[in-house]
């Protein structure tokens, strides 16, 4: 062995089974949210047409500010309202605390908070 090597495992001494509950998506409610809002990220404004030309068209992650899991089967979920659109990024750094989904702003403000710590060490 190398310093990289790894005990060999079996494919299926690997493999475990994972039960969720599944939430089917709307595609006409994502549509609609994204014919509002753009397709441009809501924390970071980040655009993938603009970055990546035509392959990025129409590219966007969609966001539900009620996190679904704690939603009933009564909710009806408002596009416009309920969905915003963020960058793959983001998204996984909005549902980064586990308990409680941070708020786009929240999101935002630790952005800024940041980017000023950045700018400050070059002092």
């Amino acid at each position: 062995g190398g310093l990289h090597s790894f005990p060999a495992r079996r494919l299926s001494d690997l493999v475990k089974q994972v039960l969720v509950n599944r939430y089917e998506r709307d595609r006409s409610a994502r549509n609609k949210c994204i014919e509002h809002h753009g397709t441009s990220c809501k924390v970071c404004s980040f655009d993938f047409m603009a970055t990546y030309g035509s392959i990025g068209k129409d590219y966007i992650h969609v966001h539900h500010l009620m996190p679904i899991s704690s939603v009933g089967e009564e909710y009806e979920l408002d596009p416009i309202a309920g969905l915003v659109p963020v960058c793959p990024n983001c998204h996984a750094m909005l549902h980064k605390r586990k308990a409680r989904p941070h708020h786009i702003q929240e999101l935002k403000d630790l952005m800024d908070i940041a980017s000023t710590e950045g700018s400050n060490s070059d002092l």
